[in-house]
């Protein structure tokens, strides 16, 4: 099973550490790191106390699209109201789905940066939000707090007991295949004029939800895209 722990711009290497010794003491390991600022640092290491096995196996990216190419779910953590609905789960929920996703293959959870925390930009590549309940008149969660809440969540669902099962026939579609598709079916649908391309966002935002719910698996995707390329091909001859 892989269940992912992915850090965005943290910028104080201390709390890497933190987070390393949260995920450790809950019996999570694969920790992916996207542009953090200082890292391998000291402070890292010192605040691990004895999870630096977590450190220096952690994979460092230069994007969440590449932290979480390989994954069939990823939620982003976040404390914003957002203008498009997201799926929204609370952390037990959350851990319980994460579970149940990584049978079909890895998954992840998305924390940002300290100061402002995921971007919308982000989120396009999450799946559904969780958020923490938190004292709405102090509302403020460190970085390692927020992820030994999830983590400890994960423990005490099973997250040891769980076995994966995969579907060889037809596997879940990776983050990175529904990218490729989305790229492909913005390109189509700035083509055929439906889409505005001084202002392309909203829509394709939107329609990111549609097939978030629809979780469609690889074969659905090459069927989709198959029929894109058949739109491209609209004005040659056909068979």
């Amino acid at each position: 099973m892989s269940i992912r722990i992915v850090l965005v711009g943290t910028t104080h290497p201390g709390n890497i550490g933190a987070v390393a010794r949260a995920m450790k003491n809950m019996g999570v390991s694969d920790l992916a790191l996207v542009e953090p600022r200082h890292f391998p640092h000291k402070d890292a290491t010192a605040r691990a106390s004895g999870a630096v096995d977590v450190l220096n196996n952690a994979t460092v990216v230069d994007s969440l699209g590449e932290a979480v190419a390989d994954c069939v779910y990823t939620v982003g953590a976040s404390a914003r109201s957002r203008a498009i609905n997201w799926p929204t789960l609370e952390p037990r929920e959350c851990a319980a789905k994460l579970i149940e996703e990584s049978r079909a293959g890895p998954v992840a959870a998305v924390f940002g940066p300290e100061k402002y925390g995921l971007t919308n930009e982000h989120l396009d590549l999450c799946d559904a939000l969780l958020t923490i309940p938190t004292n709405p008149d102090f509302s403020s969660l460190n970085l390692a707090m927020a992820v030994q809440v999830l983590t400890y969540e994960l423990r005490a669902a099973g997250v040891d007991d769980a076995q994966p099962h995969y579907e060889p026939d037809a596997p879940l579609a990776t983050n990175a295949d529904m990218e490729h598709f989305y790229a492909h079916l913005e390109d189509v649908l700035r083509d055929i004029r439906f889409l505005d391309p001084d202002n392309p966002r909203h829509l394709m935002r939107r329609l990111r939800r549609l097939f978030i719910r629809a979780r469609p698996d690889q074969n659905e995707v090459n069927i989709l895209r198959g029929i894109l390329t058949a739109v491209d091909r609209k004005g040659q001859p056909r068979d």
